[in-house]
């Protein structure tokens, strides 16, 4: 199992001004889950879309470091080139083209495939591991229940036949039960279809349940990373990610001080 993706040291910069990312690393290895936890503003997006080019739609861009995938430099190229090598990044709050039908949704997302047959029996796995999509083939997108949209992006995602798909944060607004189907399909598709997945997710206990490795952001860093059999059973992650003291009691956020003295963990 090689090293599929080496994001090294980089450092992003919004409007040449703000900088978001201040040397950060991480590595996928090929037929991994990797997930990447912190609070909101921690950096985890961003890092996304400088793995897929997308940051020069929102005036981003890395300033230093480097990014490789499958031992080739991809962060000095164009988006559409990125996701022709295999990188398929499904973004946040489910950008679903609700004027169109589920199923044209999904071919959208085999724009670089030239094979008919081949997105046939794409588009019959898709539905094969979203059932639901199936009896919603001819409905607008746009009047689907949110569960059903972000199982529609991540369809779409797996339309375009990628070797590393970046999720980010597929559980947001879906209910407990929802959230528990979603991941579900994700391992099967690491698993079946062999897709490497890099997840960014704040339901920490969720993505620790089905991913191999983690990684956790603090202000544009990473302050650790493990196997995630170790971090489940970090006393940090228990208390700040998982919400449990040593004693198994609900800890709050808002003892900041405290939070403050622990988050620098490997300082």
């Amino acid at each position: 199992m090689g090293t599929m993706l080496e994001v090294n040291n980089i450092e992003v910069i919004y409007h040449q001004v703000i900088l978001v990312l201040k040397g950060m690393s991480l590595k996928v290895d090929d037929g991994q889950i990797v997930t990447i936890l912190g609070n909101n503003g921690a950096g985890k997006s961003t890092t996304l879309k400088a793995i897929s080019g997308l940051l020069k739609t929102e005036n981003g861009e890395v300033t230093d470091g480097s990014i490789s995938f499958m031992g080739e430099r991809i962060d000095r190229i164009d988006p559409e080139k990125i996701v022709r090598r295999g990188i398929f990044q499904v973004m946040e709050g489910r950008q679903a083209f609700e004027d169109l039908t589920v199923e044209e949704n999904l071919i959208v997302g085999a724009h670089t495939i030239r094979s008919r047959k081949q997105i046939k029996s794409d588009l019959e796995s898709v539905y094969h591991y979203f059932p639901r999509l199936t009896q919603r083939r001819n409905f607008l997108a746009g009047y689907i229940s949110g569960g059903e949209q972000q199982m529609l992006v991540i369809g779409r995602g797996l339309m375009a036949r990628p070797k590393l798909m970046l999720l980010d944060e597929p559980s947001m607004g879906l209910s407990p039960m929802l959230v528990g189907e979603i991941f579900d399909i994700i391992k099967k598709i690491n698993r079946e279809q062999k897709v490497t997945i890099l997840l960014v997710e704040q339901n920490a206990r969720m993505a620790l349940s089905i991913a191999d490795h983690g990684y956790v952001m603090e202000n544009g860093r990473i302050v650790l990373d493990d196997d995630v059999d170790k971090l489940r059973e970090n006393a940090d992650i228990k208390e700040f990610y998982l919400g449990l003291t040593e004693m198994g009691a609900k800890k709050s956020y808002r003892d900041v001080k405290h939070y403050k003295r622990r988050k620098r963990w490997l300082t």
